[in-house]
């Protein structure tokens, strides 16, 4: 086990260092994002962002100024909803009737790195940047990686905005506790009522 797992990572430390030479790496920033416990969709919005250069002001749709960005704890990701049993990726084989089909939870099981990265390139516009873009991007399912020589930089993501209840909704909710506060008061009344019966009957 300690063999194949071994060898597994040295697969996973190829895989990682194929295509660096692709890239020029000047001036470019390593941002570290940590996946674990956060939400898919939102941590890929965030990395989408650097990954195109969004968050620099020198940005410009047609020049590739994105940092690179390694993702770390694929597999702790988070989803929110039904989205493990109910999201399906699909692909097609080229012959007639071959439509498979993969749930975002046997994906998980299979290789959570595809996860990300598929959520990734989705958000990036489909362009001739598209594949070099593709290439800043390092994955791993678990915290060990091979680019430990490297200027990381951690990535912090920005907390979450909630947004402001909806006029109805805000409506109902105060209808609500006007109505709860209503039932207890009602029901405090009913039992110090009860209270006084008993006591004027006990001096009776």
């Amino acid at each position: 086990m300690a063999s194949q797992a071994a060898s597994s990572f040295n697969g996973n430390v190829k895989k990682a260092l194929a295509g660096l030479r692709r890239i020029n790496l000047d001036g470019l920033r390593w941002r570290v994002f940590d996946a674990k416990d956060k939400v898919l969709g939102r941590l890929a919005s965030q990395i989408s962002t650097v990954i195109q250069g969004k968050d620099k002001p020198t940005y410009a749709p047609n020049r590739d100024d994105g940092d690179m960005c390694i993702v770390l704890n694929a597999k702790d990701i988070s989803v929110t909803g039904r989205k493990l049993t109910n999201k399906f990726y699909r692909w097609h084989t080229g012959y007639v009737g071959h439509l498979k089909e993969r749930s975002l939870k046997d994906q998980m099981a299979k290789d959570p790195t595809e996860v990300i990265r598929k959520a990734v390139l989705r958000m990036l516009p489909r362009n001739k940047l598209r594949d070099d873009r593709d290439r800043k991007l390092r994955i791993f399912a678990d915290s060990e990686h091979p680019f430990g020589d490297r200027p990381l930089e951690p990535y912090i993501m920005p907390p979450r905005r909630v947004r402001e209840m909806r006029p109805r909704a805000r409506r109902a909710m105060i209808r609500a506790q006007k109505k709860e506060e209503l039932q207890k008061q009602t029901a405090n009344e009913t039992v110090k009522g009860k209270r006084r019966v008993v006591k004027e009957e006990v001096k009776a």
